[in-house]
């Protein structure tokens, strides 16, 4: 019985390592969002890094705050997030794939919660509201945005000024980004590095907003 439990771990370990490597090769031609049948690959053992209540508590939530779900895919960290901020606070569910909005609404109907709203949009082209988030999410989704650099910006413009996004890599994502990439980019755009959890396999970053409202162009 071990014996069949151990070797169905290593398959199904094999199977994601297969599926990740030739996602990584097809991604260095063109960078690409993880497409809606392959959610799964950000639900198993190898991901416990990512556990949303995890990032939730890292990111320090609280009832009535305002959170933005930047790339949601399929709602593993907006449900949580809407649990966590309450119904007095609010949670923009952000992606630019119509079916993992509708997974993400298939999740929230199931957990009954009220105070996600959602929003079609690619990050980068100005869409959301200035001084809005108190906290922003990314994650495992740097990688898949073209222009990362005006992603950044728009981000840290939405935030109010003390927000927090925060970033998390995971190094089987076929398109994971460095920490120090990371650190470039929050350079560029003013944001100031408050902590680091994890370690180089799997790790969250917070950047927090000055509380001047000037950020770097």
């Amino acid at each position: 019985m071990r014996k069949k439990v151990i070797q169905t771990f290593l398959l199904g370990f094999g199977l994601i390592g297969a599926v990740a490597v030739a996602w990584r090769l097809v991604s260095r031609l063109r960078p690409f969002p993880c497409p809606p049948w392959l959610g799964w690959l950000l639900e198993n053992p190898l991901t416990r890094g990512m556990n949303a209540n995890l990032l939730i508590r890292r990111a320090g939530l609280k009832p009535g705050m305002r959170i933005l779900d930047a790339g949601c895919g399929p709602g593993r960290v907006t449900v949580p997030a809407a649990e966590a901020v309450g119904e007095k606070g609010e949670v923009i569910a952000l992606d630019i794939q119509p079916a993992m909005l509708d997974l993400t609404r298939k999740r929230v109907k199931a957990a009954r919660m009220e105070n996600v709203r959602y929003m079609l949009s690619a990050l980068g082209e100005n869409m959301l509201p200035e001084n809005r988030f108190d906290r922003a999410f990314l994650v495992t989704v740097m990688g898949e945005i073209p222009d990362k650099l005006a992603a950044m910006q728009e981000i840290a413009a939405s935030l109010k000024p003390g927000g927090v996004l925060s970033i998390t890599e995971i190094l089987l994502d076929p398109h994971y980004q460095s920490l120090k990439a990371i650190r470039l980019l929050a350079h560029r755009v003013g944001l100031i590095e408050s902590a680091v959890y994890g370690n180089r396999f799997t790790y969250t970053v917070n950047l927090r907003k000055p509380l001047s409202e000037a950020v770097h162009a």
